[in-house]
């Protein structure tokens, strides 16, 4: 059963580019994180599957953002390569060396470059715009921390949070998001009370897409329970203005635990950990890692 679920989660993220391909040969490199930061550790865990689609439906929230999504993004044509891109930049950013970081945001760059239109309220947008990146960034930081603090093996204290924060700063800045608070209660407040969020019909169809992608039957069911854990968690707020409602059902507080006994940690945060001749905790991770040469 834990293999399937592996071959199953791995195909998931299997259509584009692979994260830290090449990660070994870049011995000793932290990157912008390192092995002792809290950033490893909250995104190695599979409550980082809960946060991500959280920050996908607190990002659909802002009518300029999710224009961008709607008029460029290829997500209904090819929602598993959107996915593996994401994950890609998410990783690589998170644990890679820094030739690795820099590959990643210098992607993202080229393919904002033409991303720039008119919401439907009239407002210009552009990928690039400070304000705009800063939504997308901190709804991720924010979301992965709030589903780790909800879902993870452990609670971090209010300093490993604002920690956490700070150590996304550094990636966030490298797309020059601003404003990026720099503590998990002024994220939280910055998200959930930001005046620019309002309906618009883009959102609406990326909130549909959301709640019922194209995914296999056994694929959907475990994806329905990650959606229910990631909705339990918006701010209330935020739901009623994308339209989603928390039903309180603890099947997804239930699926997480179930998907770490499957998964494990990370294989990207054990293999980064072995680039760095950091130590390597036991039981924490489960999948095979390839070292090939390096091993």
């Amino acid at each position: 059963m834990r293999d399937q679920v592996v071959a199953t989660t791995r195909g998931l993220f299997s259509h584009g580019p692979q994260p830290l391909a090449n990660t070994l040969d870049y011995r000793g490199d932290p990157g912008l994180c390192g092995p002792d930061s809290i950033s490893w550790e909250v995104i190695g865990d599979v409550a980082a599957f809960v946060g991500g689609i959280r920050a996908l439906l607190i990002q659909a929230a802002h009518p300029e953002v999710v224009a961008g999504v709607e008029d460029h993004s290829r997500y209904r044509s090819d929602p598993l390569g959107r996915l593996t891109r994401t994950s890609f930049y998410v990783t690589e950013t998170t644990y890679g060396a820094m030739p690795e970081v820099e590959q990643a945001v210098d992607l993202v760059r080229r393919a904002h470059r033409p991303v720039e239109g008119t919401s439907e309220r009239g407002r210009a947008y552009t990928a690039d715009t400070p304000e705009y990146a800063a939504w997308v960034h901190n709804a991720l930081t924010d979301s992965f921390l709030a589903a780790f603090q909800a879902y993870g093996p452990r609670r971090l204290s209010t300093e490993e949070a604002d920690r956490f924060v700070v150590e996304q700063t550094r990636i966030g800045a490298l797309l020059d998001a601003d404003p990026m608070p720099t503590t998990a209660a002024e994220l939280a407040e910055w998200i959930a009370e930001h005046p620019a969020l309002a309906p618009t019909e883009g959102q609406a169809n990326a909130i549909e897409f959301l709640t019922d992608p194209p995914l296999s039957l056994p694929v959907k069911i475990g994806y329905r329970a990650l959606l229910s854990a990631a909705v339990e968690t918006v701010p209330e707020r935020i739901r009623s203005i994308i339209g989603v409602e928390a039903n309180g059902a603890p099947i997804g507080r239930r699926a997480v635990p179930a998907l770490r006994w499957a998964l494990g940690s990370s294989p990207s945060w054990h293999v980064s950990l072995i680039r760095t001749g950091a130590p390597v905790p036991p039981g924490v991770f489960r999948q095979p890692i390839d070292l090939g040469d390096h091993g």
